[in-house]
């Protein structure tokens, strides 16, 4: 049997790996996990495996049906409706609880991540930024459990992106809710950011056409 860390660095490997394949649409909705195809291409038992799912599950990306297994979450209209009401909720109540500690350093960050999601001239990139600027946004709230759920909606979030790009394509472009909200903190008006952060999080559930 292996030792208790090495167990868990093996589930966190197969949690990144997999949860890349469902942000990026490899692995469709409603595909089925095996543990033991799992455990086999990692060259892992299934204690690991099992661990990875439920890592995977805490971030919204699997889901366990009864009878059925583990299988990738659903991104339908149901799903993407969740996705965005709950991460216009908490990441408002986040970016209220960091806005005030917010220091030139942090703002900072957030341009960085701004003029990264402007420049990027892939998917990928684009994706890559837009997840750091929500990331930056709210990184000086004191409230680490808020955050981590925070973490998992985001990448709940990413395959939305994916999926609107499969859809209905992708091009470079700036993105004016960023800048707007950026510009808001820049003059400490917390309420008016975290209107404008409400607002843009909610657009995703209009702009998406969910998978089925």
């Amino acid at each position: 049997m292996k030792p208790a860390d090495e167990n868990t660095t093996t589930a966190a490997r197969i949690a990144v790996a997999i949860g890349e394949r469902i942000i990026s649409g490899a692995l469709p909705p409603d595909a089925p996990l095996r543990q033991d195809h799992i455990a086999r291409e990692f060259n892992s038992s299934h204690v690991p495996v099992r661990e990875a799912f439920r890592q995977l599950e805490a971030q919204h990306l699997v889901v366990g049906v009864p009878r059925r297994g583990v299988r990738v979450a659903p991104l339908d209209a149901n799903a993407v409706k969740e996705i965005a009401e709950m991460r216009a909720a908490l990441e408002v109540v986040a970016l209220r609880n960091a806005a005030p500690g917010l220091t030139p350093a942090h703002l900072a960050q957030i341009e960085l991540a701004l003029i990264e999601g402007d420049n990027a001239e892939t998917l990928q990139e684009f994706e890559a930024a837009n997840r750091g600027f929500h990331q930056a946004l709210v990184a000086s709230c004191a409230m680490p459990r808020l955050l981590a759920s925070l973490d998992g909606l985001q990448l709940a979030n990413s395959r939305l992106v994916f999926a609107m790009a499969r859809n209905a394509g992708w091009r470079p472009r700036s993105n004016q809710d960023h800048r707007l909200i950026l510009q808001a903190l820049r003059t400490r008006n917390i309420d008016q950011a975290c209107s404008l952060l409400a607002r843009h999080i909610q657009t995703i559930e209009r702009l998406t056409v969910p998978v089925t």
